[in-house]
């Protein structure tokens, strides 16, 4: 089995790590002729210009899914990433994530007078496990870029079906943030309320999101596929009523289509 890859509710440009069990369903249809599998192509993510934003931005960016007899790998934005341990069912490793989860007052004019939040590398450790047509996954993030964005945990649960050349993969899942990633995107202190015009907001760690994941794959041939996937949230807690947030609904998309040599 290999994993795959679904955009994340957390980021800008961001990736799940956990595994897909409609992805893992197709890897294990063929057999690797070799140790490596590398797959290329063009994708095209949506996501929201900042946290709360009700205005999304498009960027286009190369795909890559890169493996090495599945222990290591690069993924989309898992820059590099290792299966610590890995089996038949299941994976628990860490890698090197990078997203473009950002803010700029450049995004809109409600943000003049708050701090900038640039994006940067962040640490990830992850597990999922499948059983039959269910996935179950988690994961962390962790800021190791000082860029303010704490700590993130993520869970999902994933059901998947093939449907001829198709794979479907759906289900629920939560964000958890802590204090720090919550007061860097959502709170507003004295100085910021003043220079911003924005109402003091104090927030904390809790539930950042509840949302729902779709994926889709169509293979093609034994050479290209086609994805694409959605994952459809609603901000939570402080994130949800934070003067910053414009919209409680948190849209990232994302579709490829990738050339397997």
């Amino acid at each position: 089995m290999k994993r795959a890859f679904i955009m994340s509710t957390l980021g800008a440009f961001a990736v799940t790590g956990a595994a897909s069990a409609a992805s893992a369903a197709q890897a294990a249809e063929t057999q690797a002729a070799s140790d490596w599998k590398i797959s290329v192509g063009p994708g095209l993510y949506v996501f929201p210009k900042y946290p709360g934003s009700s205005q999304v931005q498009v960027l286009p960016f190369p795909v890559q899914d890169i493996s090495w007899k599945d222990r290591v790998f690069s993924q989309g934005p898992d820059v590099l990433g290792v299966n610590a341990l890995l089996g038949e069912n299941y994976h628990v490793g860490a890698s090197l994530s990078f997203d473009f989860q950002s803010r700029s007052a450049s995004h809109d004019a409600r943000l003049r007078g708050l701090p900038d939040v640039h994006y940067g590398p962040k640490l990830r450790l992850f597990a999922d496990y499948t059983w039959w047509a269910f996935t179950g996954s988690a994961a962390v993030y962790q800021d190791i870029a000082g860029t303010g964005q704490g700590l993130t945990a993520m869970a999902d649960l994933f059901v998947s079906a093939p449907l001829g050349n198709l794979l479907l993969s759906v289900g629920p899942g939560v964000t958890w943030a802590n204090a720090t990633y919550t007061r860097t995107f959502f709170g507003v202190n004295a100085q910021e309320s003043a220079a911003s015009g924005l109402p003091q907001y104090a927030t904390g760690s809790g539930v950042r999101d509840v949302h729902f994941n779709v994926n889709a794959t169509y293979k093609f041939n034994s050479h290209w596929s086609a994805n694409a996937a959605a994952v459809i949230g609603r901000l939570e807690k402080s994130a949800a009523g934070s003067p910053i947030t414009q919209r409680r609904l948190d849209l990232n998309g994302m579709a490829s289509v990738l050339y397997r040599f």
